[in-house]
């Protein structure tokens, strides 16, 4: 009877996700030929602007005013700017710089939250929330999926447990209302979710709020793995279907996926750009019947780069050389053919949780299938991504049926979920501080290619993983040399500029960040979070 009432809830909500309401459009939908002129025309400095923007007056009325007036000789910016009501972005470096970094960090949080929105009509690009939530800083209006779990590690620290349990329901009413987290609050976001650390995060409230946090958002939890496994029946070996792939043996793993395949709205010219630099050095290697036939391959090429552009956004590495072939250029980004250590990292966290919730229910039955579950995850990952004679995990390609062979902070993930045995954790010390630890902390990669993702950059999360999975394995002396690195960059730029960064130089320590698609922000949610987290341990 149990194992019977488990088949049907789990076949619950997978009709319910198919039930989901209908997905509010996104700008470039609403918006037309008035949205791919602002943008590739550049009007407005960051693509992110626009989308953000929410109209003066009724849409069709601006739509029709464009049609007569865009042959003509007008200013395209003038027009935006007396039809749309740009976003606000609050002043955050004007806020006193307090001396104690601790006390800046507690009042940012004030500056940072957002309270329940209203409903808005659907012309704004706003996907409100019922409940109060925390937005990282600078150009992030809105709430950031993978971003908010390490939020919520500085929100524990400074006794905002209300806050954090808010947000955690809005991630839950973002589950029941469209089927999963999307990337941000956002209707441009919502064809992609971001790393699932919604099991985690119940597990960090389950912290200061008790166990029963995990009956609670069960259904959820449920609910966000039947996102992520969707499509994952009649698959043959070496086939995938959205999120899943069968590997060569039969075992499920996961890659990143985004249901689109054109520009990124809110990145549409660099989106538009890097795909037809790749449609052009594809036009100049291949040899066709026909310009039609040509023409038609160009089509598909491009339609393949913006849906791996979009997947390496969902990843929220965008952009690394992770996701090119070459290691190097964006324009060789392969994103849906890796298998990603970090998801699949936290999809086996994913699963022992929801286990672990059905043991506490003693609902054993569901218990052992999820478990079981974990159990095969667990040994595929080690299948295809752990490297015995390297000593690490690597991405795998499950195209070319090869190992990355490029090493990455992502490859820390198995120590923080607990996946690796003792043996492995050694050797990924050993490769961590030969090759990742810099005078700053860690850093993304070894490789440097201008994307922010990569070295010389340095960012919290990684940061907290790394602390996290070498004291997991009593490896505590390079997790204190990362923490207390990290933390002293962190004083360091703080005492020189009163921000708290999105990301860090953690090469050369005198030098702030860069890299990707825009500069530089500061406010910031999660490397607030982190130094709070951080901080806490190593003061």
């Amino acid at each position: 009877m149990k194992n019977f009432f488990f088949v049907c809830t789990f076949l619950f909500f997978n009709n319910l996700y198919a039930q989901q309401a209908q997905q509010p459009p996104s700008p470039d939908a609403i918006y037309g030929q008035l949205f791919t002129d602002v943008q590739l025309q550049k009007i407005l400095a960051d693509g992110k602007t626009f989308v953000d923007c929410t109209p003066k007056q009724n849409i069709d009325s601006i739509l029709n005013e464009y049609k007569i007036q865009k042959n003509a000789d007008f200013d395209l910016k003038k027009f935006v700017l007396r039809n749309f009501n740009l976003p606000i972005t609050p002043p955050l470096n004007n806020i006193k710089t307090e001396d104690d970094i601790t006390q800046h960090i507690h009042n940012l949080w004030a500056v940072l939250k957002r309270n329940a929105d209203v409903k808005t009509v659907v012309t704004q690009s706003l996907l409100p929330l019922p409940y109060p939530y925390v937005v990282p800083g600078g150009r992030f209006r809105e709430i950031y999926y993978w971003d908010s779990y390490f939020t919520m590690l500085g929100l524990k620290q400074s006794g905002e447990i209300k806050l954090m349990e808010n947000m955690v329901k809005n991630f839950a009413y973002l589950i029941n209302t469209y089927g999963h987290i999307p990337n941000g609050n956002r209707s441009y976001y919502l064809s992609r979710s971001q790393p699932p650390f919604f099991c985690m995060m119940i597990s960090l409230l389950a912290t200061v709020k008790g166990n029963g946090v995990y009956n609670t958002y069960l259904p959820a939890m449920l609910k966000e793995y039947s996102y992520w496994m969707q499509g994952n029946t009649n698959l043959k070996p070496n086939e995938a279907n959205k999120s899943v792939v069968k590997m060569q043996n039969g075992a499920i793993l996961n890659r990143y996926w985004d249901s689109l395949h054109t520009p990124r709205p809110e990145s549409y010219k660099e989106d538009y750009e890097t795909a037809e630099t790749t449609a052009l050095q594809l036009a100049m290697r291949i040899k066709v019947a026909s310009p039609e036939a040509l023409q038609r391959i160009l089509e598909e090429n491009k339609a393949n780069t913006y849906r791996n552009l979009r997947a390496g956004a969902c990843s929220g590495w965008d952009f690394s050389s992770r996701w090119f072939a070459d290691n190097l250029n964006i324009n060789t980004i392969q994103t849906t053919q890796i298998i990603p250590i970090d998801l699949n990292c936290l999809l086996y966290e994913m699963e022992n949780t929801i286990a672990k919730t059905y043991t506490q229910q003693q609902h054993t039955t569901q218990a052992n299938i999820f478990y079981t579950k974990a159990k095969k995850r667990k040994a595929a990952i080690l299948k295809y991504c752990w490297n015995a004679n390297k000593g690490y995990f690597y991405d795998y390609n499950f195209a070319t049926q090869q190992q990355a062979d490029n090493i990455t902070a992502a490859g820390l993930y198995p120590i923080f979920v607990k996946l690796a045995n003792a043996q492995q954790a050694i050797a990924i010390a050993k490769i961590t501080k030969k090759l990742l630890l810099k005078p700053g902390g860690l850093a993304t990669t070894t490789l440097h290619t201008g994307q922010q993702w990569d070295a010389p950059n340095g960012w919290a999360p990684l940061q907290w993983i790394a602390v996290k999975g070498f004291n997991n394995y009593n490896q505590t002396a390079l997790a204190n040399t990362i923490a207390t690195r990290w933390l002293a960059l962190n004083n360091s730029v703080y005492k020189k500029t009163g921000k708290m960064m999105e990301k860090y130089n953690v090469e050369d320590i005198t030098q702030l960040a860069g890299g990707g698609e825009y500069p530089s922000q500061d406010g910031f949610g999660w490397t607030n979070g982190v130094y709070l987290a951080l901080y806490n341990i190593y003061k």
